[in-house]
């Protein structure tokens, strides 16, 4: 009797591995790729990838991932993210202005939660406690009220008025509107350095590395990329 063959279980996908493909490609990158020696093709790699890290969509998505964890999709949600901000770049302003919407209902609530908070604290002759429900349930209000003006502002944007330089004197009057003379940069001194007699550098930033290799490790590595047989 033949023994049935064991199923084999899929991989399970993470959803928070960025994939970097073709959807991050510019239009002349595919030329550029023909003929690329194994260096250059390496190199080009590097650049893909420091490109998708760098797109506004993509950062939003790691961001918003960590949050949700694997209820999310990374790629998924830097795709829908893409599609929104090329709305916002065509002119459509919904989705802006119903996140507006949303936010202000969201501090609202939490405004009252905490001011409940503070008075049930109060009337427990928790003061401390309660003090600081307030504090936090002004801040949620006062965050509510300048997500309202933002949402005003782009329904009814201010009107921008150009006015003109008006020169009113009853006696003579020397006016000068043209550009001034340049300032003689060689005679500028520094003071303060030349007083101390240091100099002083910029020191290297010793966290960009380091956030390189966290973010090294959350992404997909970029597959092989078919050159041309003859080069």
């Amino acid at each position: 009797m033949a023994r049935k063959a064991k199923a084999v279980e899929p991989v399970k996908k993470d959803r928070g591995c960025l994939t970097i493909d073709k959807r991050y490609l510019e239009k002349n990158d595919v030329e550029r790729i023909k003929g690329m020696s194994d260096a250059e093709i390496a190199a080009f790699n590097d650049e893909l990838s420091a490109r998708a890290l760098g797109k506004p969509e993509v950062r939003a998505a790691r961001t918003i991932q960590r949050f949700e964890g694997d209820n999310l999709d990374i790629n998924a949600c830097a795709d829908e993210l893409r599609l929104q901000v090329a709305a916002v770049n065509a002119g459509n302003m919904q989705r802006p202005e119903a996140m507006l919407v949303a936010q202000a209902h969201t501090l609202d609530a939490l405004f009252s939660s905490l001011a409940l908070r503070s008075q049930a604290n109060t009337a427990a002759g928790y003061l401390d406690a309660a003090d600081r429900y307030m504090r936090l349930a002004l801040k949620a209000q006062s965050q509510c009220r300048t997500t309202v003006e933002a949402l005003a502002e782009i329904k009814n944007p201010r009107p921008i008025a150009f006015v003109k330089q008006a020169n009113i004197s009853n006696g003579p009057q020397q006016v000068n509107n043209g550009t001034p003379a340049p300032s003689h940069a060689g005679e500028i001194i520094n003071q303060s350095n030349e007083l101390s007699g240091e100099s002083h550098e910029l020191l290297p930033d010793t966290r960009a590395s380091q956030a390189a290799c966290r973010i090294n490790q959350e992404v997909e590595a970029v597959g092989e990329i078919h050159r041309a047989a003859n080069r």
